[in-house]
C-alpha cells in the first residue's frame, strides 16, 4: 500500500457505499476462489483462512485507508479495544490502519477550503503549505502563517466523512460479520450505535475546539503540559486551526535517559488520574501521535481532543472504589465496584463473575508494586491469555458500557507506551492520593 500517494477521498454517501460494496463483493470472490483451490488439493477449507488470505488482506486494508473516516477510524479502534481477541492475522491487517491514511489531492484540499473560508481564502494567510504534515482517519493537518505572523496547525476534515459515518460502520461490521472471526458479543447492537456517537462527535471539529479550550484553561496553572491556543477566525466544523507547537514524537523519548523517561511517564498517568478523579472529562484516544516532547522546555505537548468524553460523578466514584478495591485485593469491593460500572450482566454465572474479577486483579498489578517496571514484565501476554480463557472457555464475553470501554482504551494506549518506552514508575504513589472516596 502506497501511504504517501494522495487519492481523492470519495465524499458522496453513495460512492461510499459502492466501494464498500465492491470491496465485500472482491472479498467474497476471493474466498470462493481460495476455497475451490483448496478442495481441489483435498482440504475442508475454514472460512477464517479463506478470508484471510494476503490478497483479502491486502484488498481491506488499502480501501478503508483509501475511504478514511468512520471505515478506517473503527478498524482503528477494534485493533486496539480487540486485538487481543482477534485471529493474529486480522489484528494485523488492523493494525496497519494505525499508521495514518493517504492524503487528498490539491485539488480536493483547495475545494474544501473554498468551501469553509470562502474564495480568495489563501488572502488570509502569509503562507500555506499544501503538504500535510499529518494524515489520519478522519483529517489531515497542514502548517500555515498567518498574516500576523503566527505559526498555525490546521486540521482539515475529509469531505463526506461526517456524513457517511453510520453508513461506514454498518459496512465494516458487516465485512467483520460475515468473516465469523470476532467471538459472539464482541460487536453488540448497542456498542456500535455509540461508537457511531463517539465517531460523530469526533468529527465536529467546533466540539474538539470546546475540548481544546477547556484543556488549555485547566491546564493553564501546570507548565509541565502545553495546549495549543485554538484560533476561531480560520475554524469551522470542518477546520480547526491550532497554533503550531515545536516537539518531537513521543516515542522519541526513548532516546533520553532513564530518569526523563520515567519523568514524561508519570506526567501522563498523574494527567489521565487527574482528569478522570477532578476534570471529569478524558481524551481517550491513546494514539502516540497525539502527545510531543519539547526538549527546549521538557513540556508535554497534547494535540487532540476529539475522542474527549465527560464523565458522570457516579462513573468517576466507582472507578475510584475499583482502583481502591485492586490496590489493597478486597474481592468484595471490587465486585461491587465492578457492578456498579456494569460489566456483569444477569445471565452471568458465579464462576465467570470470578473469572472476570481475576483478571482484574492482574490488570491492576502495576498499581500494587512500590515501582513497576513496564520494560520488563510479560503483563499483555498474561492478560491477552486470560481474557481469551474467559472468553472462550468461561464462553463470557460482555461489553462494559462504552464509558468504561473508552476508558480502558486510553489506559491500554498508557501501557502500550511505558512499555515502549521501557520506564520504570511508582504506580501507586501517583495514584493513592485520589482515591478517598468522595
Amino acid at each position: 500500500m502506497k501511504d504517501n500517494v494522495s487519492r481523492p477521498v470519495p465524499a458522496g454517501r453513495l460512492s461510499r457505499m459502492a466501494h464498500m460494496g465492491g470491496l465485500v463483493t472482491r472479498v467474497a470472490s476471493g474466498m470462493l476462489a481460495e476455497g475451490a483451490r483448496q478442495l481441489a488439493a483435498g482440504n475442508r477449507p475454514v472460512s477464517k483462512d479463506l478470508l484471510l488470505t494476503p490478497a483479502n488482506v491486502r484488498r481491506v486494508a488499502e480501501k478503508l485507508s483509501h475511504l478514511r473516516g468512520a471505515a478506517m477510524k473503527l478498524g482503528q479502534l477494534l485493533s486496539m479495544d480487540a486485538g487481543d481477541l482477534m485471529p493474529p492475522e486480522l489484528a494485523e491487517l488492523l493494525s496497519t490502519l494505525r499508521a495514518g491514511a493517504t492524503p487528498m489531492p490539491m485539488l480536493q484540499l483547495a475545494n474544501v477550503l473554498e468551501e469553509n473560508l470562502g474564495d480568495g481564502w489563501q488572502d488570509q494567510f502569509e503562507q500555506f503549505g499544501f503538504s500535510p504534515i499529518a494524515a489520519a482517519s478522519i483529517g489531515q493537518v497542514h502548517r500555515a502563517i498567518s498574516k500576523e505572523g503566527q505559526p498555525l496547525a490546521i486540521k482539515i476534515q475529509y469531505p463526506g466523512v461526517a456524513t457517511s459515518i453510520d453508513s461506514d460502520v454498518d459496512n465494516v461490521i458487516t465485512l467483520l460479520k460475515i468473516s465469523r472471526l470476532l467471538p459472539e458479543g464482541v460487536i453488540a447492537d448497542d456498542l456500535v450505535e455509540e461508537a457511531k456517537q463517539q465517531l460523530h462527535a469526533e468529527a465536529d471539529y467546533q466540539l474538539e475546539a470546546i475540548h481544546l479550550q477547556e484543556y488549555r484553561k485547566l491546564l493553564a496553572d501546570d507548565s509541565r503540559f502545553r495546549v495549543p491556543a485554538f484560533y476561531p477566525q480560520f475554524s469551522s466544523r470542518n477546520l480547526l486551526a491550532m497554533s503550531y507547537e515545536e516537539g518531537v514524537p513521543v516515542e522519541a523519548l526513548l532516546e533520553y535517559p532513564q530518569s526523563e523517561r520515567n519523568r514524561c511517564a508519570e506526567l501522563l498517568l498523574s494527567l489521565l488520574f487527574r482528569e478522570l478523579f477532578e476534570f471529569k472529562r478524558v481524551q481517550t484516544d491513546p494514539n502516540f501521535a497525539n502527545f510531543m516532547y519539547d526538549p527546549n522546555t521538557s513540556q508535554l505537548v497534547l494535540l487532540d481532543f476529539g475522542a474527549t468524553r465527560e464523565y458522570r460523578t457516579e462513573l468517576v466514584d466507582a472507578y475510584r472504589a475499583l482502583f481502591a478495591a485492586g490496590l489493597t485485593q478486597d474481592k468484595e469491593g471490587l465486585l461491587a465496584a465492578a457492578t456498579q460500572i456494569g460489566y456483569f450482566n444477569k445471565e452471568i454465572t458465579h464462576a465467570q463473575q470470578q473469572a472476570v474479577l481475576q483478571l482484574f486483579e492482574l490488570a491492576m498489578e502495576p498499581l500494587r508494586a512500590e515501582r513497576y517496571d513496564f520494560g520488563a514484565t510479560d503483563l499483555a501476554r498474561r492478560l491477552r491469555d486470560q481474557g481469551m480463557q474467559l472468553s472462550l472457555q468461561e464462553g463470557y464475553w460482555h461489553s462494559p458500557p462504552v464509558d468504561a470501554l473508552f476508558l480502558h482504551r486510553k489506559l491500554a494506549g498508557m501501557y502500550l507506551l511505558f512499555a515502549r518506552l521501557r520506564v520504570s514508575l511508582a504506580c501507586r504513589d501517583i495514584l493513592s492520593p485520589w482515591l478517598k472516596i468522595s
